[in-house]
């Protein structure tokens, strides 16, 4: 079992809609990396703003239960971020993406829970795959 598990926004939006193609994978997921799970705020204010206003209370719920932790600083990590977001501009990569990229170098024993493939193109330390949980 992960250390540490991180959730992306397209993760807590396909838990959270039961219209989302995944949705049963992500409770699937959820069962087996319960919470704490670890995140940006980037990508929360990301969550809420995909979920739009119907959806505000069902993740207001889950904020105020606290299985979603907001542990990253940027201001710890500004250099290293904006790096990555140059490095894969071409992708293009969003400010809450490359959050999770850094938290995934300075966590110990990361996991990623997500259903963006643009985490198979992301390296972390420049080279290493992301370890992620995505849908097949």
């Amino acid at each position: 079992m992960a250390a540490s598990v991180i959730v992306d926004a397209s993760f807590l939006v396909t838990l959270l809609d039961r219209r989302e193609t995944h949705h049963r994978w992500a409770d699937a997921q959820a069962l087996q990396y319960p919470p704490p799970w670890k995140t940006c705020e980037a990508v929360i204010s990301e969550t809420l703003f995909l979920l739009g206003p119907g959806g505000v209370p069902a993740f207001a719920a889950l904020l105020r239960r606290g299985p979603i932790v907001a542990s990253f600083r940027f201001d710890d990590s500004a250099e290293e971020v904006l790096t990555l977001m140059q490095k894969y501009s071409d992708v293009p990569m969003s400010f809450a993406d490359a959050c999770l990229v850094r938290m995934t170098e300075t966590l110990t024993d990361p996991l990623l829970l997500t259903t963006d493939n643009d985490f198979r193109t992301y390296r972390r330390h420049s080279r290493q795959t992301l370890p992620c949980v995505m849908p097949r």
